[in-house]
């Protein structure tokens, strides 16, 4: 038997290659995903100033494969009289904003500002718009903000697409944050926003509702098409803390229906985009080639975001993911995500193992490193559940609530085996199971890479 590491792991060897991370600041939620000339933009909240939550900015980094990035210049600093909260960007073809001259394509952020109370007036969070000539290189703060404004301190993170052809609009999904509702908005210039509808409160409703995201997918190879709606909450997650949640249903341009809402109070009834600590604010690119509907989450959890054991950096993104939409064996719509990795990434650790999961099956894989570091996935066919211990994974004693264990369902239609693949990059690990029907992605803090892996029988009485 071995035992987990009492070593401090240095903030060298934890720092992952495909999972990006700033160079020495700290890092929040995605923001601004764009694919424009042949670049994907990944903007995100940073402080340029340390290692903690705060000096709110949207920091830049751009890619060619989404797996490596290089990080440029803050992109909308924080000013004495805003932070600039979460939101996201496209690319103005129809220059419906006027922002672009001759010759010129504007992309366009839409981000919240963020305002502290001043004088007699309280803090306020509104909609504001900053704009680029040079392809995202600078950026300039538009002389009209904000662009909506309901008088709220609670009102936040923007996505922002267009929605129909030629005779289109904009469409504007925010929150109503402690109210737990999406919120709606439709406008022909950017500028100008209409309010259109809400969805909510639905489903898990235990802590305020975050980063909201609303895209249309084919199901598998058909021509049918739904409509997904992701929206991120903090506290109440499925695995305690921060998580994400999505719905999915039809949308006209102006209203989103579900297919389904119920009304159980149990979160193992809802659909959760992930099922580790550590996935939240995902959102989706705008603008991408065929179609495809690529997003990225930041791989932390708000109990102990601000405590994780590197330095000068904190936090990393997951991977870039490519999620599409089936029925599964029990008749539901589910969404599926996938990792956008080259087959040769250097730098992590690719594992694909089968598991018997079947009646009286009860396995464990186990990854482990030789300094006893270990994180243990028990597949247990008899309860129909994947369970994902860390608690023994390297470094646990910097939080409270950051040693876990947490827990998934099988997939329908996995009766007999299930396929798991997880991919380890230094102190983030994925898992997708069932073909990446379920997922889990985990923070962990090892003295020493998890580089091993085997398959454990357990007694189903143990």
């Amino acid at each position: 038997m071995t035992t987990p590491s009492t070593t401090t792991p240095d903030s060298l060897s934890l720092r992952p290659t495909a999972h990006f991370t700033a160079a020495s600041t700290w890092l929040n939620d995605p923001n601004g995903l764009l694919f424009h000339e042949g670049k994907y933009h990944l903007f995100f909240q940073n402080n340029p100033h340390g290692s903690t939550w705060g000096n709110i900015s949207w920091g830049h980094a751009t890619s060619a494969d989404l797996v490596t990035w290089e990080e440029h210049d803050i992109a909308i600093p924080a000013t004495d009289d805003e932070m600039a909260f979460s939101g996201s960007a496209v690319v103005d073809e129809r220059n419906t904003a006027g922002f672009a001259g001759p010759g010129q394509c504007a992309l366009v952020a839409v981000y919240t500002s963020a305002r502290p109370p001043r004088g007699d007036a309280p803090a306020s969070q509104t909609q504001s718009l900053a704009f680029s000539l040079d392809d995202g290189a600078t950026w300039t703060r538009y002389a009209g903000n904000p662009v909506l404004d309901i008088g709220s301190a609670e009102f936040r993170d923007p996505k922002v697409f267009w929605h129909g052809g030629d005779d289109g609009h904009w469409v504007m999904v925010a929150v109503e944050a402690v109210e737990r509702r999406v919120v709606l908005y439709t406008s022909p210039d950017l500028i100008t926003w209409t309010y259109a509808s809400h969805f909510g409160p639905a489903h898990a409703v235990g802590g305020v509702w975050e980063c909201p995201d609303l895209f249309a997918l084919r199901i598998g190879d058909s021509d049918e098409t739904r409509w997904v709606l992701v929206v991120s909450m903090n506290p109440g997650g499925i695995a305690g803390g921060s998580g994400t949640q999505y719905f999915v249903g039809n949308f006209d341009g102006f209203t989103f229906t579900a297919d389904r809402v119920t009304d159980s109070t149990d979160p193992e009834d809802y659909d959760w985009l992930d099922y580790g600590r550590d996935y939240y604010a995902a959102v989706s690119f705008n603008n991408v080639p065929d179609g495809r509907r690529l997003m990225i989450g930041w791989a932390s959890n708000w109990d102990y975001a601000n405590d994780t054991p590197t330095h000068p950096w904190r936090s990393a993104m997951s991977l870039v993911r490519e999620v599409t939409l089936v029925r599964t064996a029990e008749g539901r719509l589910r969404l599926v995500q996938r990792p956008v990795l080259p087959l040769d990434q250097a730098g992590l650790t690719d594992f694909a193992v089968s598991v018997p999961c079947g009646p009286g099956d009860r396995n464990a894989v186990v990854l482990s490193s030789e300094a006893g570091d270990r994180l243990v996935i028990t597949v247990d066919g008899e309860d129909r559940s994947i369970i994902c211990d860390r608690t023994q994974s390297g470094a646990t004693d910097f939080h409270t609530e950051y040693p876990s264990v947490d827990w998934a369902p099988i997939p329908a239609g996995f009766d007999t085996v299930l396929d798991l693949r997880i991919i380890v990059d230094a102190m983030i690990v994925e898992i997708y199971a069932g073909g990446g029907l379920v997922t889990f992605t985990e923070q962990v803090f090892p003295a020493a890479p998890l580089d091993s892996i085997r398959v454990e029988s357990r007694d189903t009485d143990g």
